[in-house]
């Protein structure tokens, strides 16, 4: 494995887990088969290849519970998402949730960013005020 910062395969390991999340609501394959296609991508070995892997299992079987919390914070219905942003905000929605020990900052700012570079013209903007507001409700401590 490339040695590499582990701010930036975290990174890395996000925005593959933002395409397997996307591929995964087209496709419905399961964490397994999308784990042997992404193992393959010579982009896994630059990122938190486990990160990657712990979260790809976990946020399936959650996905019901995370839409409702997207729901409940968006200004639209699920099935108007574009789905990259969809994929992003599973991945923003379960991190909140989940992974306390990661700001609430760095989780919504890497959710934009990610938006930024594959969502909609000005999706990065709903994506922001989503997690923000689910940020507020999730992470009140921290704010």
């Amino acid at each position: 494995m490339a040695r590499t910062r582990p701010g930036i395969a975290r990174t890395r390991a996000r925005k593959l887990l933002m395409q397997a999340l996307y591929q995964r609501s087209l496709t419905q394959h399961d964490a397994r088969t999308l784990l042997e296609q992404y193992s393959a991508d010579p982009e896994l070995a630059r990122a938190d290849a486990d990160y990657f892997r712990e979260l790809l299992f976990a946020i399936p079987p959650v996905e019901p519970q995370l839409d409702e919390l997207i729901q409940s914070c968006a200004d639209r219905p699920i099935v108007q998402l574009d789905p990259v942003e969809h994929a992003i905000l599973r991945l923003g929605m379960y991190e909140l949730l989940e992974r306390r020990e990661i700001p609430y900052r760095v989780v919504v700012n890497e959710a934009v960013e990610l938006c930024r570079r594959f969502g909609a013209e000005d999706g990065h903007k709903f994506v922001n005020a989503v997690l923000d507001r689910a940020a507020r409700k999730l992470r009140a401590e921290e704010r």
